[in-house]
């Protein structure tokens, strides 16, 4: 099938998650993925040999992570010439609030203007608080955003906020539109002829 590259930045490691899952379904219908941490890519790293690419970012203290910037900057124009997307999350994501959800969709916007991209496919997740993983400042900045956002304020215990199901949907969504823009026709899936 085809080559997709899934690159994404991660501060606590939900970004992480959601990328392995994204990974996981395009997987499942026959592509061959690689998973990349823009923090740490291979030096050999090469975006011209995949048919398509995912690229993933979190948003903390009102910015995504530079390593995301810079991976899209740098390789625009290779990312210009095939399927791509964009995910995100945040907390803004993780409420039905409207003027929060707005202000996620802001925070795409700003860095798809920074960036001079244009994804194919952009899907907005809610992330997580790992209170378990914060220092004692960083526990309390993220109480007072919860504290407004979703009202998860005990540091006791971690929250997950990421629908699992739209994640997967989402990747599904990106899997078609690669197979239809490459004309590739995905294996059947009960194994039988069509």
């Amino acid at each position: 099938m085809t080559s997709i590259l899934v690159c994404y930045a991660t501060g606590e490691g939900q970004t992480a998650k959601v990328a392995d899952r994204i990974a996981a379904v395009l997987g499942e219908r026959g592509h061959d993925v690689t998973t990349v941490d823009a923090a740490d890519p291979p030096v050999d790293l090469d975006v011209e040999a995949f048919d398509a690419v995912a690229v993933g970012a979190s948003i903390h203290m009102g910015a995504h992570q530079e390593s995301v910037s810079e991976f899209v900057t740098e390789n625009r124009a290779a990312l210009s010439e095939r399927p791509t997307a964009f995910f995100q999350l945040s907390m803004s994501s993780a409420t039905d609030d409207e003027e929060r959800r707005a202000e996620a969709a802001g925070y795409v916007e700003s860095f798809l203007d920074a960036t001079d991209w244009h994804p194919d496919r952009i899907g907005l997740f809610g992330g997580a608080l790992r209170y378990s993983e914060y220092g004692f400042l960083k526990r309390l900045l993220m109480k007072r955003i919860a504290a407004k956002a979703t009202g998860d304020t005990d540091t006791a215990r971690d929250y997950e906020y990421t629908d699992w199901h739209e994640v997967e949907a989402f990747a599904a969504d990106f899997a078609a539109f690669v197979e239809g823009r490459l004309g590739v026709t995905p294996p059947d899936s009960d194994g039988g002829a069509a």
